[in-house]
This record gives structure tokens, sequence and C-alpha cells, in this order.
């Protein structure tokens, strides 16, 4: 069949036409309707012989059936039929054959006979030499014969004699003085006793003589025990090594050749009254949005700590974002039970200008679409102090967080419905719930830097979805007890990390293989919020205890070297109040600076 590859037929006819090949242009798409709607698809085979579809018949399914089981191919073919002896073991007089002997067998055959003579003459000469018959001694090793001959062996230096035996005492002879025996309340008392817990582990007894002393009826048992202690007990004397305890803590670097990192506080941002819970800085790193207890949003000149705009709202403001998209001025503001987008109109004109056109560029659908939450469009005194957009829900919003393009946004709810986490797009003005069931308290939430991953904290796991495959990637459990804040290195290749209502600074890596948790504990009270820099390999951490910890953690591209953790500042100015400290830090997108928000009504810089 192999000639006919290149030709539309596969052979000749008795009358010499051709006979061609079946047309097959089937694509995937009709295998998959025949495979569907064909009901003998699974018994159709090809014959490639001629290419021909052929069905196969209930007998030749029945003999493939068998055929893969193992059996036979013929049914009525019985493998365990009595087989006939045809040979015996008993010696017979009479050959079966009864064929009589050759004449050559009763003849030396001369070739043999030259042979033999040519070998003996090999061997009077010396040429061929006859094996020496094996020796039946076993063979022993010396383990220590390439130690120093001059030093003593090993073996004899290292060995422990095992421990003698205790020698009887009064209470184990045939006639012991009567101290040593026991009375009925104590014999009683002895048998209650476990074997452990007993001082002797036999009965001390008075015999007339000696002859009078029956055999000891554990006197094997003890032997066996005896040399099972001799067996199993490891006898070594083991050496007392030297160890410098300077010697086994890692070499970590210098703090000052890990520069540049925060040192010193360089402007403190007042205008407050209450607790400044939440922070975010603009793109271009000029702008810093915070949002306090006291219902205001304020916004500040990063280099000059002044305040150009304050936005009062209706209650506490819970979470800030500033929109990562550099093309894009607008502020996402979490406030009771609503999240407002917001274009604080700062910086250029053209750029806030055109935010304004893209908002209100946008068409209403043909067809009302059903929501969890309300869109709607702010007028009169809101929208003269910047607010654009209100997305109302039905619970109180806790945070809110923007994608990394700046389109989309996600809010977490307090609620114990699947409805907690929704993530919503701007430029549509549509809103979803991607999760169908609850899966416990969700705490915060957070986009992938890079690629198209949600990370979903609760209080004790961490879950990462695939927004593109729609289905979870992996499942993290923290070693803290409580998550409160929550981190992703900005190259995506380590984190998130969770701060958790106790003192350890936990962080758990994720990429190939299993995670492998790091805690750093520094902190003597609650963590807070923790946050990385965009640029430079620097995370810090906030706590209630009034100080910032600034560490400078490096990650290497080998998943199998730990990642390098080092404390390089303790940053403090903040007042500890009403048993809260640092609420939330930030780092500056291009500078190794670092902004801080405490109970203090305060924020600090860090440069």
């Amino acid at each position: 069949m192999e000639w006919y590859q290149d030709y539309p037929h596969v052979g000749y006819d008795l009358d010499g036409k051709r006979i061609y090949k079946p047309i097959r242009t089937k694509d995937e798409l009709d295998k998959f309707l025949e495979k569907m709607e064909n009901p003998d698809y699974w018994r159709t085979v090809q014959d490639k012989l001629t290419g021909v579809d052929v069905r196969l018949t209930d007998e030749q399914v029945e003999l493939v059936q068998r055929l893969q089981k193992g059996q036979f191919g013929d049914v009525h073919l019985n493998p365990y039929e009595p087989a006939v002896d045809f040979f015996s073991s008993q010696v017979m007089i009479h050959p079966v054959t009864n064929r009589p002997a050759d004449k050559r067998s009763f003849i030396p055959s001369l070739l043999e006979k030259e042979k033999v003579s040519k070998l003996v003459h090999a061997i009077k000469m010396g040429w061929i030499k006859p094996r020496k018959p094996k020796e039946d001694t076993p063979t022993y090793y010396d383990l220590w014969a390439q130690e120093d001959p001059n030093s003593i062996l090993g073996r004899h230096k290292m060995h422990v004699p095992a421990p003698k035996l205790r020698l009887p005492g009064h209470e184990e002879s045939y006639n012991p003085p009567p101290e040593y025996l026991l009375s009925e309340e104590e014999k009683l008392a002895w048998e209650q006793q476990e074997a452990v817990e007993r001082k002797l582990n036999f009965l001390p007894q008075q015999y007339r003589c000696l002859r009078a002393v029956p055999a000891y009826a554990r006197f094997i048992h003890e032997r066996f025990e005896r040399c099972l202690d001799l067996y199993l007990c490891p006898r070594q004397r083991k050496m007392r090594v030297n160890v410098d305890p300077e010697d086994l803590i890692p070499k970590l670097p210098k703090p000052r050749d890990l520069q540049p990192f925060p040192t010193t506080q360089a402007l403190v941002y007042r205008g407050h009254t209450g607790l400044v819970r939440c922070l975010s800085i603009s793109p271009s790193g000029q702008w810093l949005v915070s949002g306090s207890d006291d219902g205001t949003v304020r916004f500040w000149e990063v280099s000059s700590a002044r305040c150009m705009k304050t936005l009062p709202v209706e209650g506490v403001v819970k979470s800030v974002a500033w929109n990562p998209n550099p093309t894009v001025c607008l502020v996402a503001v979490a406030v009771e039970q609503s999240v407002l987008l917001v274009n604080p109109c700062l910086g250029d004109k053209l750029l806030y200008g055109a935010t304004d056109q893209l908002i209100e560029a946008y068409e209403l659908p043909e067809e009302e679409r059903l929501q969890p939450v309300t869109w709607a469009v702010a007028a009169g005194a809101e929208h003269s102090r910047g607010v654009r957009l209100i997305i109302r829900h039905g619970k109180p919003v806790k945070q809110v967080t923007w994608h990394p393009r700046g389109d989309y946004l996600a809010s977490v709810l307090a609620d114990d419905s699947h409805t907690q986490v929704l993530i919503h797009q701007a430029s549509k003005r549509w809103s979803q719930s991607p999760f169908r069931r609850s899966q416990g308290q969700v705490q915060c939430v957070l986009f992938h830097p890079l690629r198209p991953f949600f990370f979903v904290a609760s209080q004790r796991y961490v879950r990462l979805y695939n927004l593109l495959k729609q289905e979870l990637a992996k499942k993290l459990l923290t070693n803290c007890k409580w998550v409160s804040s929550m981190a992703v290195h900005p190259a995506g290749r380590w984190g998130p990390r969770q701060p958790g209502w106790a003192r350890p600074l936990p962080s758990l890596g994720w990429g190939v293989g299993a995670p492998r948790p790091v805690s750093c504990r520094h902190h003597k009270k609650a963590l807070r919020s923790v946050a990385f820099h965009k640029h430079y390999p620097l995370f810090a951490s906030g706590s209630d205890d009034g100080s910032v910890i600034v560490c400078h953690g490096a990650v290497y591209n080998d998943l199998l070297q730990n990642p390098l953790i080092v404390p390089v500042k303790v940053l403090k100015g903040h007042a500890p109040a009403r048993d809260l400290g640092v609420l939330d830090v930030l780092f500056h997108p291009t500078q190794p600076w670092l902004f801080s928000s405490g109970a203090d009504a305060t924020i600090r810089l860090f440069a």
C-alpha cells in the first residue's frame, strides 16, 4: 500500500481499471457531528487496504473484546483440557520409537580423539593452565584499613562498654532480713501498681534453706531483655563540638550597603481631625489622597504638604484608591454603602478635562441590564465638588481597588453572601459578582499587577483565581490568626503578604511548587498594613505600636533559594491613640519615600 500513497487509486481490478480511493474531506466538525449522530460510530473502523469505513458485526466486536481481555479468539477452545503424558518418568525396557541404535554410537570418534590429544599436549607444555578450584573460605574486609596505623582504631576509640548489671542486694537473698519482707498491705499495693512504677520487679521471700528455693520463673525473660538492651541500645561516645554561636547566624549585608531607603521624617501632613485610615498616591507621584473618620477626603501636594482640596462626604472613609492609569484622573472613594468616583481636577487641565469628557461620552444601552448595584451620575453640589459617578451598594463597602489598566475596579462589602466581592467596569458602568457562593468572610481583594489573576483574602486563606479561565488556581494558607491587609510584589513573583492581628509578619511565596512561608517577628502589636515599592527592593509594615519597619527584600530567579529579607530601618513618629497606631503605609511610585497614616490624625512622609 506504500506504493499508492501518492496516487488517487489503490490498485486495479480484473479489467485493468483503477480502483480509486474513497473521498475523505471531513473536517473536525464533521467528524464530531458524525460521532454524535451516528449510533454505529463506535463500531466503525477504517480499512487501510481500501480506505473504506467498515461496520463491525456483533461477532467481530465480541472477538475484539475477547482479545483485549487476553482471552482466546475461538470461543470453543478449552485451554484447560487434560494433557496426555506421552513420556513417563519411569525407565522402561523398550524405547518409545523402537529404533535401533546407530553403529557410530559404538565406535569412538577420531576427531574427538585428535582434539583431546592436542589439549593434553598443550597442558603438558604449559600453554593451557587448568582452572584453580575456588576457595570456599569467606573474605573479610577491614573497614578501618584506610586510617592512620599509628592511631587507635576508630572502632576501639569510639567503643563504649555496656553497663554492668546491678549487684543483688539483701532483698534478693533467700533468707532476707525481716525489714526487707513486705507486709500484706504492701504486697496488695505492689500488685496494684503498674510494672513501670514498681520499685522492685519481684517480691522478696524467705525460705528455710537454700535447697527449698525454687527455680526463678522470670530468668529467661530477664535474660532476653538484657540481650535486647545490649543489641538495640546504641553505645557511642559523642564528641563535644565547640561551635561559635556567631557562626550559626547567617551573614547579612550591612544596611548602609542596601541604600536607598527611607530613614528620616521629612514632612507632616496636618488637617484631619480623626483617624486617617487610608492613603493613595497618583501615578505621577505629585498628589496624595487620604480618607479619614472625620468624614473628609483630602488631596495633598506631596512636595509641599499643602492641602489642595477637601471633599466632605457623608460618613467614615474606609478606602481610597487612585486610578493607576496615568491618562485618567480619577479617584475611587469608599464611603458607607457607596463608592464615589471623584475627579480631583488637579494638575494638567487637559488630563482632568479629558477624564470628564470620557465620563460624559457614555451612552446608555438599549436594554437595561440587571446589576447588583446602582450607577448614578452626580449632579448639583456633588458635581461641583468633583464627584462624577456614584456606585450605590446594598451593604457597607470596606475596600475598593483598581485594576492596573485602570478600567476595572473591585469592591468588598461587609456581607456574608456570595455578593460581598463585586467587580465594576467604569467605561461601561457595568457591575457583576464573580462568585456564585461565599468563601467565608472576605477581608480584602487585589488584582495581580501583570497577569490575569485575582487575589481574595479571607480570615485564614488567600485564594488565587484565574480571570481568563474563571477557575481557582491556588489556595494559600496563612500563618496568622486574621488577615488585615495584602500586597503583591510589583514583578508578580513574590506575594501576597498578609499581616494579621498578631505579632508575626507573614509572607507567602507563590509560584512553581509549594509555597514557602517566611515569617518576620519584629512588631510588638497587631499589624495593619503592608506595601511594596514598585522599583526598589523594599517593603514596609505598619503596626499598632506606632512604628513602621522598612525591610530590604531581594527575590531571586532561583525558586529554591530563599528570599533575602533584611530589616533596615524602624521609623517612629506616630503617637498611638485609642489602642491604634499606624493604619496605612504607602510607597512613592518613583522615589524611595514612604507615607504613613495613623490614629493621631496625621500623615507623615519619610525620605
